[in-house]
């Protein structure tokens, strides 16, 4: 099957898909757009060309017109609303004692894999914990790290607090997964050297498509920390051979709603000057 066809019926050769190409392997010929000599090596699959195209003219192989979400303009977000929704999220660490809906879950982590990668590599893999018993041990897993760095690296934990957590944890009060439902994380193959961003990226949308199917999220940064130090919890998540996680949410249905948008600091920003 070829890469791409055109339907030249359809096709009004404005040209917008050779401007577009992020790989520069479209060009205007007289029928129209074609691909240039050797352009299957260089295509990254991302179809900006089937995208762009206002007739639907432009059929990617990987990405024909009707399996892509079309752009409706009264959805669009105005600037005041787009402020709300990005301003009004919170990192939610109270969380309802049932579980997390999977059908809206996966709504929301479907929004999340459409996030930026490197070349269109899609690296991103996903690993969740749903059962409470799960949770609860791996963050009892993180406790014991933090043990080992309270005995071997008092200077450390003294700055990250940990006599404290763990004093916490032993009245009940889990600071490390909140109580959350569900674990959720990130992690790509060391292969891609865009890996950490990409599951950043990909976290970041996932954080913020939540909020809409009434879930919400929290980065566990102790998790993390653990993850990528501590063997026992490295067993826990069991990845696969030279993949890294790069990143961990606590998910569940928020306790609490929130009035208000706290203030952040003004951007902290600098034009050069040449």
């Amino acid at each position: 099957m070829p890469l791409f066809k055109i339907d030249y019926d359809k096709c009004n050769k404005d040209g917008l898909c050779v401007l577009d190409c992020p790989a520069k392997i479209i060009e205007m010929k007289n029928e129209g757009p074609c691909l240039i000599k050797g352009a299957e090596k260089f295509c990254i699959r991302c179809g900006h060309c089937v995208a762009i195209c206002p007739t639907g003219a432009f059929h990617l192989e990987t990405n024909p017109p009707d399996a892509c979400l079309p752009i409706q303009n009264d959805l669009i977000l105005t600037p005041e609303q787009a402020e709300q929704f990005l301003r009004s999220r919170r990192s939610i660490r109270v969380y309802k004692k049932q579980p997390v809906p999977k059908d809206r879950f996966e709504k929301a982590l479907s929004i999340a894999c459409c996030a930026p990668t490197g070349s269109n590599k899609q690296p991103v893999k996903w690993l969740v914990f749903d059962k409470k018993k799960d949770v609860k041990d791996i963050a009892s897993r993180v406790i014991d790290w933090m043990k080992f760095i309270l005995e071997k690296d008092p200077q450390r934990a003294s700055i990250m607090h940990i006599d404290k957590l763990i004093n916490q944890w032993n009245m009940g009060i889990d600071r490390i997964c909140r109580d959350a439902p569900q674990l959720v994380f990130a992690y790509a193959s060391n292969g891609f050297g865009s890996a950490a961003a990409d599951c950043h990226t990909a976290l970041a949308y996932l954080e913020l498509a939540l909020p809409v199917f009434g879930l919400g999220s929290c980065w566990a940064g102790y998790v993390l920390y653990a993850a990528t130090q501590w063997p026992e919890l490295s067993e826990k998540l069991g990845l696969p051979g030279n993949h890294t996680c790069h990143g961990a949410l606590m998910v569940g249905i928020p306790k609490t709603k929130y009035a208000r948008a706290p203030k952040r600091n003004d951007p902290d920003v600098t034009y050069f000057a040449g």
